[in-house]
């Protein structure tokens, strides 16, 4: 490198020597460049510390040309003097035409451009063979991170016309190199298996060919001895330390083994914890945040835990930036630690405004109503984050962001930013779908969540498949009142034909009139109030069953079947007679209470939700009956992309007056998607003297289910996959017997063509048919639903 200088240096005195005749200084009066292809003029006139005007000697001829050669634009430059003009003569250098990978399959060649372009080497540019020189660095360091260690590379450059050069880039991969062995030195209290469990680094594994965890990572490498010190300071050993890493790698690059020394120490355990420092909030409230006490073993996560749950307890009162430090006292002869938390919690912080930017359709006063943080009060750190999770869940924006800058001048004033990326909310659409149960869906919907931004909803939808014919008009609006009262109110008319969906034979026609409000408790709790009044039109069929004729004859005397033996030619089952069937009008009050922490509307992966329902048509319908439902759900965050859920479901119903049980049309049924899987949809429960499933009043559902990503989609959000377990049972009475049980996978999909859910599953317990030969439970593996809008 000295050499190279050296020869640099050298060649520029004598160019300087020889193109600059003599050493008398002359008034330059005019400046030429010549030789420039691309480079501008201007360009040129910019670096060039000469001027028209300016004396110009021997001595000003170096700054002069290095000036210039710093441009990296020119590969040779040369100064002459012709009377008073100076004349600069430059030679470009060449361009880069393109560049070509030849032989890359782990890496793409967007990625390796991108790579290049980060040192100074890309199309378009200006040559520089001293650029050129780092590709292979820049283009190691890639492959390295990808586990590649027997990368070799090679270059070549060729001259094109017009001043331009093409790069070719030849690249053998080589295979990965994979980690063979991770050993631990050192460690006696833990054995490896335990150690390395927790670690991102492994041996190669079934889940390697996704994770890639067997390709070594500085940075991985990094993390997991973090990882190791934790597990460790969280069991009480303070004194822990890693002693050194080696990483070795074969002669043939196609293993590397790593070596980790450690020194454990002794377990230290707590003898005494103290809050001191200007506690601000009661100190018997802060107590309760301490999640360690005397007599347990030292943990720094429990320590760090209960400082992040003490300064968030100081935020809420105003306090943003308090500090909690931990100060341990530790004793080496007895093996015990004093911890205490010094509490600082600085100045008490207000704000000064809260500003919206980005709705451009919605009106302020819309998101204002969602805040929960005032101004001119005491900043709350839960009040901030709480504003923003509930102008998510409008359903209104792509997304929402917040920002507390602090105010220029003050010390105790910030201002709350919130941005919000305003979506659709509005869309007038038709749509196909396929459903195996409902079949083809033909469908249309106008609809505006947020009529003239002022977050009232408006809907007018149609509906049609073999199954359902339906017509409804809905408006609703959640600021009914200031404090939050929603009222809303539904119109409809729904046709269906039961038999198409796997259940017993009968017809309706439903016209309904609603109407309701909500009235938030608290934050997370809501009590919402129904008032239905309906008019059912019930029809049966060639194949209606004793059950359903029964019924209808009970509660109008109107027996619409005889005796005759039917198609199916079964003699305990009556034929229809006629089809006018028959009708009831119902006024139906319902009472429901939904207790809600998840974190988003789709695809939560925090919180839970419980929803408590009841209804009864007021006495002197014509049909008196009563239906009673609780749901509950709750996600556990694992990890960032494992999330599992439990979620149960319990619903009752019965008659009562002068109907002596729940209307079989109003059942219950189970199976299929969003009940147990594996079983064919509504099939799972009571049948009729047709074997046709007629449901139960009686309703018990539970699911566990692990949801994760889809392997290479894990930054999708719209979609993701789950292993569950289902269980339940549809009857006529209440209890935990007869349950039944499917295991299976799952995959949801948001797609812009509408949302789809596929799963398979196999019913553990299902039966075919009973001693007497009746059809008992219908298989059914692959079930999915789809719906497209365009």
């Amino acid at each position: 490198m000295k050499l190279n200088t050296f020869s640099c240096l050298l060649l520029l005195c004598l160019l300087v020597s020889q193109s600059v005749k003599g050493d008398e200084e002359f008034t330059v009066e005019d400046i030429q460049v010549r030789g420039l292809q691309r480079i501008s003029l201007g360009t040129v006139f910019n670096y060039l510390p000469v001027n028209v005007g300016e004396r110009f000697s021997l001595d000003n001829a170096g700054p002069a040309i290095k000036a210039l050669f710093k441009t990296g634009f020119f590969k040779d430059i040369t100064l002459e003097r012709e009377g008073s003009k100076l004349i600069v003569l430059v030679v470009e250098r060449p361009s880069i035409a393109k560049i070509i990978f030849e032989g890359n399959k782990d890496l793409s060649k967007d990625d390796l451009k991108k790579a290049l372009d980060k040192i100074g080497l890309s199309e378009g540019k200006v040559f520089n063979r001293q650029v050129l020189d780092k590709v292979e660095q820049e283009l190691r360091r890639q492959y390295l991170s990808h586990g590649k260690y027997g990368l070799k590379i090679k270059t070549e450059v060729s001259n094109l016309t017009r001043n331009r050069v093409g790069i070719h880039i030849k690249i053998s991969e080589g295979r990965v190199t994979k980690i063979k062995q991770i050993n631990i030195v050192g460690n006696k209290a833990f054995d490896d298996k335990t150690l390395l469990r927790s670690f991102e680094l492994s041996t190669s594994n079934l889940l390697s060919f996704y994770s890639k965890d067997d390709q070594y990572s500085k940075q991985k490498l990094s993390a997991d001895l973090e990882t190791l010190r934790s597990y460790y300071l969280d069991r009480g050993y303070i004194n822990f330390s890693i002693e050194s890493t080696q990483v070795a790698i074969t002669p043939d690059k196609k293993d590397i083994y790593v070596t980790i020394n450690v020194k454990e120490g002794d377990i230290y355990r707590l003898e005494k914890v103290k809050l001191a420092g200007n506690l601000v909030v009661a100190p018997e409230e802060l107590i309760k945040l301490v999640s360690l006490g005397p007599g347990e073993i030292f943990s720094r996560k429990n320590a760090t835990e209960t400082s992040k749950a003490i300064s968030e307890r100081l935020g809420d009162e105003g306090y943003a930036f308090a500090n909690v430090n931990m100060v341990p006292d530790i004793k080496e002869a007895d093996k015990t630690v004093d911890m205490t938390f010094f509490v600082d919690p600085g100045k008490r912080v207000y704000v000064r405004r809260i500003n919206m930017s980005g709705n451009t359709k919605t009106r302020d006063e819309v998101l204002r109503r969602e805040m929960r943080q005032m101004e001119s009060s005491w900043a709350s750190s839960a009040k901030i984050e709480r504003s923003k999770t509930r102008l998510e869940r409008l359903g209104y924006f792509e997304t929402v962001n917040v920002e507390t800058p602090p105010v220029v001048g003050t010390s105790d004033q910030i201002d709350v930013n919130y941005t919000v990326v305003e979506k659709p909310s509005g869309n007038l659409s038709a749509g196909i779908g396929f459903s195996q149960v409902q079949g083809l869906i033909v469908n249309a919907n106008i609809a505006q969540d947020n009529v003239f931004g002022s977050g009232k909803r408006v809907n007018i939808a149609f509906n049609n498949s073999s199954y359902s014919t339906s017509y409804q008009f809905g408006f609703f609006n959640p600021y009914f009142t200031l404090d939050g009262v929603s009222q809303g109110y539904n119109l409809g008319y729904t046709k269906r034909n039961a038999g198409q969906v796997n259940i017993a034979n009968y017809s309706t026609d439903i016209a309904n009139a609603g109407l309701n409000f909500g009235i938030p408790l608290n934050e997370f709790d809501q009590i919402r109030f129904d008032f239905d009044l309906r008019h059912t039109h019930l029809s049966t069929t060639a194949f209606s069953s004793n059950e359903i004729c029964d019924f209808i004859f009970g509660n109008n005397g109107i027996d619409q079947c005889t005796n005759k033996t039917n198609t199916i030619g079964n003699p305990n089952t009556r034929a229809r007679v006629d089809a006018t069937g028959d009708s009831f009008l119902t006024f139906a009050p319902a009472v429901s209470w939904t207790h809600d922490t998840l974190n988003r509307a789709l695809f939560p992966n925090k919180g839970g939700q419980q929803r408590f329902s009841a209804m009864a048509t007021v006495p002197g319908s014509d049909l008196e009956y009563y239906k009673a439902s609780y749901k509950h759900q709750v996600y556990f965050p694992l990890t960032r992309d494992f999330t599992f859920r439990l979620q149960a479901e319990a619903a009752y119903g019965n008659g009562y007056g002068k109907t002596d049980k729940l209307p079989f049309f109003e059942n219950y049924f189970g199976g299929g998607t969003g009940s147990i899987r594996g079983f064919k949809n509504n099939t799972v429960g009571p049948r009729d003297s047709n074997q046709f499933p007629l449901g139960g009043s009686t309703k018990i559902i539970g699911n566990a289910e692990l949801f994760f990503p889809v392997p290479f989609l894990a930054e999708t959000k719209s979609v993701r996959m789950g292993t569950f377990v289902d269980a339940g049972r549809i009857d006529n009475n209440i209890g935990l017997n007869n349950l039944k049980y499917s295991v299976g996978i799952s995959g949801e999909w948001l797609s812009p063509f509408g949302a789809l859910s596929v799963s398979a599953a196999v019913p553990l317990n299902a039966k075919s048919s009973s001693p007497t030969g009746a059809i008992i439970d219908q298989k059914q593996i692959f079930q999915f639903n789809f719906g497209q809008n365009f």
